[in-house]
């Protein structure tokens, strides 16, 4: 996962920008069905779905986040 984030404040005369961002890896319990992840971003939460399946061999995978925001 790798998120950003940037703020912008202004008050009387002055503006602060935050920035930042961050990464995460998560390994996947062994029968993880990776065809079927799914994963949302609402109201600051994010949510990843993963179904257990018939345990298999298989390479990294990269799942979309789709945000409602």
């Amino acid at each position: 996962m790798k998120a950003e984030r940037s703020e912008r404040q202004e008050t009387k005369g002055r503006t602060e920008f935050t920035y930042g961002s961050s990464t995460r890896s998560v390994a996947l319990p062994e029968g993880a069905n990776e065809d079927a992840i799914a994963a949302t971003y609402e109201k600051g939460i994010l949510t990843i779905a993963v179904p257990i399946a018939a345990a298999e061999a298989s390479e990294p995978k990269h799942v979309t986040i789709t945000s409602t925001e």
